[in-house]
């Protein structure tokens, strides 16, 4: 792989020690809090710290949760931080939390970051259309005009990527395929029985291009990490994985206000990432791209540089993408397989942890040494990106 020299840098100082989640799935007898603590229980045991050496607390509540939610969790777990954080980027948030945890604990702000989230949007009614606030942009020059959020905004940007390059439904049917066939292997997996090409065409149609099986599952859940100095990392539980590279953008909020339809916040954020980690895509081992909907990765991927832009859909053909092939994704089954409580940027982080160390089982890459983590959030309005490594930079 191809290194940048040394210097001095925040990401230097840094490293994940806890991943867990909550239970996932359907969860009529959990409250959003109690999702919350219960995942970040499982992940500062899962690091060997103690709640009482949390001094900072980053955490976002789901779209019709839990209000101040980085002050709520905190006094619900009995925590007073000194670095706290609820920047709101939507699925992607959690990328973001990353590098801010590592900026703040390289100030010396904080010590040991607990990264938390927490949704019970399958068992209150949510879909995977979402909703918005009425005083929003898009609730006043898109929604009445018939767009079906968050759907509709993710096919339009589908129809143009189809439009200027020939991108067929059997191309992102088989993100779908490929996201099925890791969750086969993934105990904690919502859906996890075979899909083929042909059942994600013959799904119920959402908003033109895509399908019921193009779209993210609902489901309720929670997920934590714990992010502490690497010196700290010597005596965690579990082996540290590393920050190697970082960077967060947005560009709008309503997708009339997108510069290109088929140009993410990914074009933005990868190249500044792997300039940060001193490598380039080739280098990556196993990567966890967020799958909202199936036309998200294949525009993720081309922004991010691992094809060229219109080229996804052929990327992702002949199984690259699944179990085997050259290039292992979303390996835990994704948002579209996996689990998907409001906003999946979390779950990226925690499967890559667990690659890195080795703890995948049926599903582990083989000698994964480099993990890449991309969130999208909104209407293709954010991103960030996090490049993690096994060992220091």
């Amino acid at each position: 792989m191809t290194r940048a020299g040394p210097r001095d840098d925040f990401r230097d100082r840094v490293a994940i020690v806890g991943v867990a989640e909550s239970e996932l799935g359907h969860l009529p007898h959990r409250t959003e809090l109690q999702l919350h603590a219960r995942a970040a229980k499982r992940a500062l045991d899962d690091a060997g710290i103690a709640k009482s050496e949390v001094d900072g607390i980053l955490s976002i509540g789901s779209a019709r949760g839990v209000r101040f939610p980085s002050m709520q969790v905190a006094e619900y777990l009995g925590i007073v931080p000194s670095y706290s954080d609820s920047t709101s980027l939507g699925g992607c948030s959690f990328e973001a939390y990353v590098q801010h945890a590592a900026m703040a604990i390289a100030a010396g702000l904080c010590s040991v970051c607990l990264i938390t989230y927490g949704s019970t949007q399958r068992t209150g009614g949510g879909s995977f259309g979402g909703g918005a606030e009425p005083w929003l942009p898009a609730s006043q020059f898109e929604a009445p005009y018939g767009l079906p959020m968050m759907a509709g905004a993710y096919a339009l940007a589908a129809q143009r990527h189809m439009h200027l390059y020939g991108t067929t439904r059997e191309q992102l049917a088989r993100v779908a395929v490929a996201a099925r066939q890791w969750a086969a292997m993934n105990p904690l997996a919502f859906r996890r029985e075979p899909i083929t090409v042909e059942d994600v065409l013959a799904s119920a149609p959402v908003s033109s291009p895509l399908h019921r099986l193009d779209c993210c599952l609902v489901t309720d859940g929670g997920g934590a990490v714990v992010v502490t100095s690497r010196e700290r990392a010597r005596d965690t539980a579990k082996a540290p994985v590393y920050l190697w590279g970082s960077a967060e953008s947005h560009n709008q909020t309503s997708i009339g206000a997108m510069p290109e339809l088929t140009v993410t916040p990914a074009a933005i954020t990868g190249p500044r990432a792997f300039a940060g980690a001193g490598i380039t895509p080739a280098d990556i081992d196993v990567a966890q791209i967020y799958d909202s909907f199936t036309i998200t990765v294949l525009m993720t991927l081309e922004d991010l540089g691992f094809c060229p832009k219109g080229e996804g859909g052929r990327f992702v053909g002949d199984g690259r993408i699944a179990p085997g092939g050259a290039f292992p994704m979303n390996t835990q089954g994704g948002g579209l397989s996996y689990t998907h409580p409001g906003m999946f940027g979390i779950f990226l982080i925690t499967e890559a942890v667990r690659q890195l160390r080795g703890e995948c089982g049926e599903r582990q890459v083989a000698g994964a040494r480099l993990a890449l983590c991309h969130g999208t959030g909104g209407a293709l309005s954010s991103g960030a990106t996090l490049i993690l490594g096994s060992e220091p930079r």
